[in-house]
């Protein structure tokens, strides 16, 4: 039964990342991960990535928003929201500090055993990503991260750590998240918080990420095979950010452009899905002169672990032109391709185009090209809130742009047919931003009282969107009008 397009158990929910929202970095017995060791940034200022803890360093991972001490008062504020699904992420670092050990730390999992009860406890269903931008540190310092091999294994062994402790409190299970971000290996943030890569200046960036992606989706398929044989109703997911790149102008050149920036983002969900390396990829390394590592007992693990569903983060949309007349940003691999504004989309204060109808594109789009079930696990709205004189935050914009969002997911399924099982808006409540480290791009339909500087007192308040998702989530999705509370 449907009731404008979404089923009766659709899963209303929010998402977080353990590294933007636990805090508690060094309490029992938790490693360093490459979380820790990024300084916060702004818009205009880009987070660094430091060797180890360093003096006269602000690192807001630290602290977080202390949902680690938290946590159980948090989740009575999801309950009144009314979620139905809550999806975080298991920090590596809590289960195997260095991550290459054989012995897990206890500690680290009795916590999530307790979050796991807490959110079940309160009809909260845990949607669990096995690796959110938390690879232990010493991976990198030891093997440089995923550009060795053995990372397949360590990685492996965490997994079916978990899945095997938590086999009846979780069911939805994602690998690594937003794994296709890192796609042309040129951004250090992404290779760093992907795969835990630093490339040096001498190195061919994009052929070492290809090398350290192809290795992390192997991983990804050994454990997703791994985790149908401990629990066979496990359902294993990938988690990709799709942000669709539009032909600037109908010219062939340019809609010809945009396919093949594309298909950057698309083979990592090509390889999740369909278990092979598609021709494309296989043409493009040949060509670029790339020697990628990989053996028949490889391409036999990726035909054995795909995934049951894509999840994925959706934000903005971008366009691409090859008319030289217009100005942009050069694309590796395409010389007269630049990464261009859309004129017909608006932006938000970072710089996101705001496109809703790209949604809905995506999700045609990507059902189109699968034919597997889909869960919009990250969306929202980054914004500068601000408290009136009663401490509200009347956050208009952001229930203007999450209502047009959900319009076009209705599109999606009544009139596109797509299946599509769950939606959870991203920072459900304010948390540490990955991008610029910043607390004050919020997204949460909580506030937290902190600044970009770590001062302030914790303390959690509703925003107006509160009130809003609660009876969007009540309707199941047919009450999105925004009234004065």
């Amino acid at each position: 039964m449907l009731t404008k397009g979404f089923p009766n158990d659709f899963m209303w929910g929010g998402a977080v990342a353990a590294h933007q929202i636990e805090g508690a970095y060094n309490v029992d017995g938790k490693g360093l991960s490459i979380a820790d060791v990024m300084t916060g940034g702004s818009n205009s200022k880009a987070r660094e990535i430091t060797e180890g803890i360093l003096p006269g360093h602000y690192y807001p991972n630290h602290e977080a928003i202390d949902f680690y001490h938290r946590y159980k008062e948090d989740i009575k504020l999801f309950k009144e929201l009314g979620l139905k699904a809550f999806r975080t992420s298991i920090n590596w670092t809590r289960i195997f500090p260095n991550g290459d050990k054989k012995e897990p730390n206890e500690e680290g999992l009795a916590f999530y055993d307790q979050l796991f009860d807490e959110l079940l406890a309160n009809n909260i269903e845990p949607i669990i990503t096995l690796s959110h931008f938390e690879i232990p540190y010493h991976l990198y310092q030891e093997y440089g991260g995923f550009r060795n091999k053995k990372l397949i294994d360590f990685f492996t062994h965490y997994a079916e750590t978990v899945m095997r402790r938590y086999r009846n409190k979780v069911k939805y299970w994602m690998t690594f998240n937003e794994i296709n971000n890192q796609a042309d290996g040129q951004h250090d943030l992404h290779t760093w918080t992907n795969s835990a890569v630093l490339c040096k200046d001498e190195e061919n960036k994009e052929e070492v990420i290809t090398q350290a992606s192809l290795y992390e989706l192997i991983a990804s398929a050994k454990v997703v095979k791994l985790g149908k044989e401990i629990n066979p109703d496990f359902q294993i997911g990938c988690m990709m950010a799709y942000v669709p790149v539009y032909p600037y102008g109908s010219h062939p050149a340019d809609m010809m452009a945009s396919v093949k920036v594309m298909e950057r983002r698309f083979l990592y969900s090509d390889i999740h899905v369909r278990g092979e390396i598609p021709a494309y990829a296989l043409a493009a390394w040949k060509e670029k002169g790339f020697n990628i590592e990989y053996t028949e007992a490889d391409l036999q693990v990726l035909k054995e672990g795909t995934v049951d569903y894509i999840g994925f983060s959706y934000y903005m949309s971008a366009a691409v032109t090859t008319q030289p007349n217009i100005k942009g940003d050069p694309i590796p691999d395409f010389p007269e391709a630049k990464m261009v504004r859309n004129p017909h989309v608006k932006a938000s204060d970072w710089g996101w185009q705001i496109d809703p109808i790209g949604l809905r594109y995506v999700l045609n789009t990507v059902y189109q090209r699968y034919n597997i079930p889909l869960f919009i696990v990250e969306n929202g709205f980054g914004a500068y809130d601000k408290q009136d004189e009663n401490g509200k935050v009347v956050d208009d914009y952001r229930i203007e742009y999450l209502t047009k969002h959900i319009e076009q997911m209705q599109l999606a399924v009544v009139e596109d047919g797509v299946d599509l099982i769950g939606y959870t808006p991203w920072g459900v409540i304010d948390i540490i931003s990955f991008g610029t480290g910043e607390m004050e791009k919020r997204y949460g339909f909580i506030y937290v009282d902190k600044d970009n500087q770590g001062n302030g007192t914790l303390a959690r308040s509703k925003k107006k969107s509160f009130g809003w998702y609660q009876r969007v989530i009540e309707s199941n999705g047919t009450e999105l009008s925004n009234r004065d509370e």
